[in-house]
């Protein structure tokens, strides 16, 4: 009998990313998510007869910005099409789409798993407006419609069959979220739909060329549940393979609570949308001028940054992923180091402080680091304090940190000195705390001496300690390597 291992899992993702516009897609509504039902509506986005619909060329730009940065190919002449179907949420009866010509073609993106790095190969990405959003859950026997979301620009970005693994669905989803956030086009938030995957998932026997009977699962809303509804999905296609049971091609549904899929519909032809070219709209065509103008603001993505931090900046690779995981924590990081040199601190203390102090905070409130209230030059003077062992880390972490964040316009010197926290390097001052504690601890000054001299560490801190974190630990080493080594 033939065992798991003995199949392949065959996966394809398409991902509705929602775009970062003011407007929607043909009409002036807003697009911003969240507002009363029914607010953000007028006759072009109800559909009413007559009325007109108009380009919006800030997600034309969008687009090509993202097939771009995923190596696509950008199509020069376009055309927007009509995608005809019914649904109650659907104002039009019709969809505006892209269908012969998607705005970009081909390209790839790049993931990590433990079995290494791989590219994703596009088959495509192109625009389309969104649909409303029915509600089921507002009134006991009817459903409700909110039309806000319809017409919202929407970009569709569609794998080749490349994906071989749940883990892998995971990466891509994981990369590309982090892609569209650095282009700052779409706010990755599939709690609030703004990234909406549909998985293709088939199985074969390995070595076989030829695809399996797939299934769609639909309107898969993180990037968890993509990965466990890709495993559970292969699982029961195996399952059936083995026991000779026919595969039927289905729209599937994923339940989160239990991990399990269920069918919604059998699907034994394609559907036929009768695309035909949106008479509404004129073609398009994009100018070198145009895209060479988009390359131009592309960011330095991930992976630039990663090499510039180890080469320029000297960190290691796991600091200098950690760091830049986020294009605002990494653009946050990089104006921490680029102060003046008054207050230049090194690119190893300032990572220090953003995967740690701050980092800490971020988590523990749940918030980003466009919500830390201290600058980054604010925050560069407190750091170059400790740089300059005027504080220890342990205080300006935890006493003059909160502070800051309570109140931005505090000097942190200013508090500081009236917290009596400024560190002592007199050895004037540290010598009479040291002579103490060596006699106190005059049993562990002879182990030391014998050998024993991890002690070190128990003397040092112990005149911190009485020393209520002033002294110097620097000057509190030396003083005590000469005490005890002589």
């Amino acid at each position: 009998m033939a065992t798991d291992q003995e199949y392949e899992i065959v996966v394809g993702l398409e991902v509705h990313t929602r775009l970062l516009t003011k407007s929607k897609l043909f009409c002036g509504d807003s697009s911003v998510f969240g507002d009363e039902p029914n607010t953000n509506i007028s006759p072009i986005t109800l559909a009413h007869p007559g009325t007109l619909p108009k380009m919006n060329k800030e997600a034309i730009a969008f687009a090509v910005k993202l097939g771009l940065a995923c190596h696509s190919e950008i199509e020069r002449q376009n055309y927007f099409a009509r995608k005809n179907y019914f649904y109650p949420d659907l104002p039009k009866g019709y969809q505006v789409s892209q269908h012969t010509t998607p705005i970009c073609k081909g390209g790839f993106v790049t993931i990590k798993t433990g079995s290494g790095t791989k590219d994703i190969q596009l088959n495509r990405i192109h625009m389309e407006e969104d649909a409303g959003k029915s509600l089921h859950d507002v009134f006991a026997d009817e459903t409700a419609l909110d039309y806000n979301r319809a017409g919202v620009p929407l970009l569709e970005i569609v794998t080749e069959p490349d994906l071989r693994s749940g883990d892998e669905a995971y990466a891509y989803l994981t990369e590309l979220r982090k892609l569209v956030r650095y282009l700052e086009i779409c706010d990755g938030n599939m709690e609030e739909g703004s990234l909406r995957c549909d998985a293709n998932v088939s199985v074969r026997k390995k070595g076989d060329d030829k695809l399996g009977t797939k299934v769609e699962v639909k309107n898969l809303n993180s990037i968890r549940n993509v990965k466990t509804a890709i495993e559970y999905e292969a699982a029961r296609l195996i399952s059936l393979l083995k026991k000779d049971e026919i595969i039927q091609q289905q729209t599937r549904s994923f339940d989160a609570a239990n991990g399990t899929t269920f069918a919604i519909r059998d699907k034994e032809d394609a559907d036929d949308y009768r695309y035909f070219p949106e008479p509404d709209l004129t073609p398009f065509d994009l100018t070198e001028d145009f895209i060479r103008s988009i390359k131009k603001t592309l960011p330095a993505l991930q992976q630039e940054r990663v090499k510039k931090y180890v080469s320029v900046y000297q960190l290691n690779a796991y600091d200098s992923t950690a760091l830049t995981e986020e294009k605002d924590f990494s653009d946050y990081f990089e104006q921490l180091v680029q102060s003046n040199s008054e207050i230049a601190i090194k690119p190893k203390s300032a990572a220090n402080w953003m995967l740690g102090p701050v980092k800490t905070w971020l988590n523990e409130k749940n918030k980003n680091i466009g919500e830390l209230p201290v600058s980054p030059g604010k925050l560069s003077r407190l750091i170059k304090l400790v740089e300059v062992n005027k504080l220890s880390f342990s205080a300006a972490s935890s006493k003059i940190l909160p502070l800051l964040i309570e109140d931005p316009e505090t000097d942190p010197l200013e508090q500081a000195r009236k917290m009596n926290l400024i560190m002592e390097s007199n050895s004037d001052y540290i010598l009479p705390i040291a002579d103490a504690v060596l006699l106190q601890f005059e049993d562990k000054v002879k182990e030391y001496r014998k050998g024993k001299k991890g002690l070190l560490a128990l003397f040092v801190g112990e005149v911190i300690k009485r020393s209520n974190g002033k002294a110097d630990p620097k000057v509190v080493n030396e003083i005590l390597n000469q005490k005890l080594n002589s």
